[in-house]
């Protein structure tokens, strides 16, 4: 099975490229560089200049975000043609080699969605809900070739027993509430409510500023914008925002228990202490986002982080869930 080896390696790798390739495209605002999908302007790279503007008259070209946009595509569609070998793979070894086809087949048409929320994301106009729906989908093709590389070669303490058992039930909830947490960033990023609040900790100078919650989670409405079509106000910027922020504290909280109970579990020392410092790291670049005005580099490293984060509690996850041989 060397090679559905390979392809899981490659393909998870990957997966976190396209994650944070992602991230960099939404946060550079080079979400629309190409008007169109999947090509560009009608090509398949990006066009000259005179060419764009007689396929799009009203979508100036701005090279720099097209190609930003297109590399993205590409390594997106790579990452399509890679899971498609591995599910095919998965299912001509299943015999053989006692393969597994239930992940590999799940995650080709989470792939696929996740190709057509892509291209909803140009033709809806960056609408909230579905970038957010975008960032969660990759999150969770992720999640599931992280589960199902850990399960095929991962390493399993050899002391499992009830001390990990015990801890099975709180690393779920752990990787529900980062799932949450991942959620409240994307919806916070996909609506440009990261600085609503540009102090901390207080937001606004206050502990509780004025928010509006009706428009801030309503999930179906265009950007920037109420349902109704009106112009949607800072109050439900500022409510996303500090939400958002109350998740961190929840998740600071949690998952920082989380770790220290990890780390005393037997084999489990060394995972528990990524997760303690990649949660410090996390909330770090979170409150950096605030107090610099949200650079670049702070902001694409924000959600690496939270991507290696849910890799390390997927791992834990399935450290402490009993292996019975190579099957997921």
């Amino acid at each position: 099975m060397k090679t559905f080896d390979r392809l899981l390696l490659a393909a998870a790798l990957l997966t976190f490229c396209v994650v944070v390739l992602g991230a960099y495209v939404r946060l550079s605002d080079a979400g629309l560089g190409c008007p169109d999908w999947p090509g560009c302007y009608g090509h398949l790279s990006v066009p000259q200049a005179e060419d764009a503007l007689a396929h799009s008259p009203n979508a100036p070209l701005e090279a720099h975000k097209a190609w930003k946009e297109m590399v993205h595509r590409y390594f997106a569609g790579t990452l399509g043609l890679l899971l498609l070998a591995l599910c095919v793979t998965a299912w001509r070894k299943r015999r053989a080699f006692h393969a597994p086809v239930a992940l590999p087949t799940a995650l080709l048409l989470v792939v696929g969605f996740q190709a057509a929320l892509g291209m909803w994301t140009v033709t809806l106009l960056l609408k909230p809900a579905i970038v957010s729906a975008h960032l969660l989908g990759g999150m969770t093709t992720l999640a599931l070739l992280t589960w199902l590389a850990h399960r095929r070669f991962g390493s399993f303490s050899s002391r499992f027993g009830e001390r990990n058992n015990a801890l099975k039930p709180w690393a779920r909830l752990g990787l529900v509430i980062l799932a949450i947490q991942i959620f409240l960033g994307g919806w916070t990023s996909s609506n440009y409510a990261a600085l609503a609040c540009a102090d901390f900790p207080l937001c606004q100078g206050a502990l509780l500023p004025p928010t509006d919650f009706t428009n801030a989670f309503h999930m179906i409405r265009e950007l920037g914008q109420t349902a109704d079509g009106a112009q949607i106000p800072f109050a439900a910027l500022t409510a996303i925002h500090w939400t958002h922020r109350l998740g961190a504290l929840v998740t600071l909280l949690y998952l920082g228990w989380l770790a220290a109970r990890t780390m005393r579990a037997p084999g489990l020392g060394a995972l528990g202490a990524i997760i303690a410092v990649l949660l410090l790291l996390q909330i770090g670049l979170g409150i950096s986002n605030v107090m610099f005005s949200l650079p670049l580099p702070v902001a694409v490293a924000h959600n690496a982080v939270a991507a290696l984060l849910l890799v390390s509690l997927v791992v834990l996850n399935s450290k402490t869930t009993e292996r019975s041989g190579r099957q997921t």
